[in-house]
């Protein structure tokens, strides 16, 4: 890695939804690591895959489970938006993460995160001077599969309750073409206009279903089955042609990589 190089200082983004565990493993990684640097704290997928093509750290803690985006999605569009950013991905799954990554060239951590197993992540890390294997990357994340559904973790959203200035809508999520950040707020798109949704996107996106739902922005959410194309443009970002709809939508750099295999 390139702390080698003199006077490099090593560099690192976390990515944890739960405040108390994002501020314990910062805690822990003080400690283990003192000269390290954190660049960025996410707690959600879009912000952690903009931290990374952002600022290239060295290191990339990942939370497997955040709103939004997974952290192995945000692995794999980071595998190109930076290549050399090592992986660590930090899981509740015991099963699931030891078979698949004890086959593979990433790291993991078990919650909660033990001081002596941390250590001995962060002595691997130091140890490492070459770039991460992008192949044995790629071949873990379609190893890994499906990721499986939290222990009491509710169904997908079916039905939203909407507003449009004195009108309560009842949406079927189903209908919807997009969902648009809104400050607090979140705006439903659907054929038959906008509505508000009291609820912040960060909220709303563990509720969507993940198959038919893709984030493309930090602030967007489209329905896959509403994209009618996507063009890519000389800088390396994306616009999504909808259906039957004039207005288009952006997909920042580095969400492109999600699209890679549609």
């Amino acid at each position: 890695m390139h702390e080698h190089t003199a006077g490099h200082v090593p560099t690192c983004v976390i990515a944890e939804d739960e405040t108390l565990l994002r501020q314990a493993l910062v805690t822990e990684l003080a400690q283990a690591w003192p000269e390290l640097s954190i660049v960025a704290e996410c707690e959600d997928g879009a912000s952690a895959l903009e931290a990374i093509a952002e600022h290239r750290p060295d290191v990339a803690f990942l939370d497997i489970r955040m709103p939004g985006l997974t952290g192995i999605e945000v692995a794999a569009a980071a595998a190109e938006a930076s290549p050399a950013t090592h992986i660590v991905f930090v899981t509740a799954y015991n099963q699931y993460a030891i078979e698949a990554f004890d086959k593979g060239a990433v790291d993991y951590l078990l919650k909660p995160v033990e001081p002596e197993r941390l250590a001995a992540t962060v002595a691997r890390l130091q140890a490492r001077s070459t770039q991460p294997d992008l192949s044995s990357l790629k071949s873990l994340f379609d190893r890994l599969g499906p990721l499986p559904r939290s222990a009491g973790a509710p169904e997908p959203l079916t039905w939203l309750t909407a507003s449009a200035g004195r009108e309560t809508r009842l949406v079927l999520v189903e209908d919807v073409i997009y969902f648009r950040a809104d400050q607090k707020y979140t705006t439903v798109v659907t054929a038959e206009g906008e509505s508000l949704l009291r609820t912040p996107l960060k909220e709303l996106m563990p509720r969507l279903d993940s198959s038919a739902f893709k984030q493309i922005h930090r602030s967007t959410i489209v329905n896959l089955r509403a994209i009618a194309g996507i063009v890519r443009d000389e800088s390396g970002r994306g616009t999504v042609r909808l259906r039957g709809r004039d207005e288009t939508l952006q997909i920042s750099q580095p969400f492109m990589a999600l699209f890679k295999t549609m």
